[in-house]
């Protein structure tokens, strides 16, 4: 199973997160649906540098403080090559401004008005847990159509 990274830039206020930039797949895995940046670590490369790398090359933002919230292992039973565990980051320091790359076109969104419908199905079960602060450990399986067969989310200390 391969190691992958997700991240995901937030804005503050009140000490609680209040915006979230997403980022609209225009291509590839995913494409067409909101997601934070992130991808596949290469060969030798640690997934603290994938992180890095991926967001710089997705949405041009040079990250300069990174927080690890989650670790997810995705099972897709039809697509075995497509096994991975993500490793998840929210970030709130970080250098320019999200631009839009041949990859991915990201835009801001209040917490409240997340399009859970046109993201991954299992981004609500973990997702707003990760922005009230929690750190989660989760495995979600998908079936045919990307069905959810099974799922486990946990908060971990």
């Amino acid at each position: 199973m391969r190691d992958s990274t997700l991240l995901f830039l937030i804005k503050k206020e009140n000490n609680k997160a209040a915006e979230i930039c997403l980022a609209m797949k225009k291509r590839g895995f995913g494409m067409g649906r909101w997601n934070g940046a992130g991808g596949k670590c290469n060969m030798g490369e640690s997934v603290e540098n994938a992180t890095k790398r991926e967001t710089l090359e997705e949405i041009g933002v040079n990250v300069l403080d990174m927080n690890k919230v989650a670790e997810i292992t995705f099972m897709f039973e039809n697509k075995p090559d497509w096994n991975q565990l993500v490793h998840v980051y929210v970030c709130e320091k970080w250098g320019g401004d999200p631009t839009e790359s041949e990859e991915m076109r990201p835009q801001w969104f209040k917490i409240d008005e997340i399009p859970f419908k046109d993201m991954w199905p299992d981004d609500p079960f973990w997702l707003p847990q990760v922005l009230e602060g929690k750190k989660i450990k989760a495995r979600f399986t998908f079936g045919e159509e990307d069905a959810i067969l099974e799922q486990v989310v946990e908060v971990v200390s």
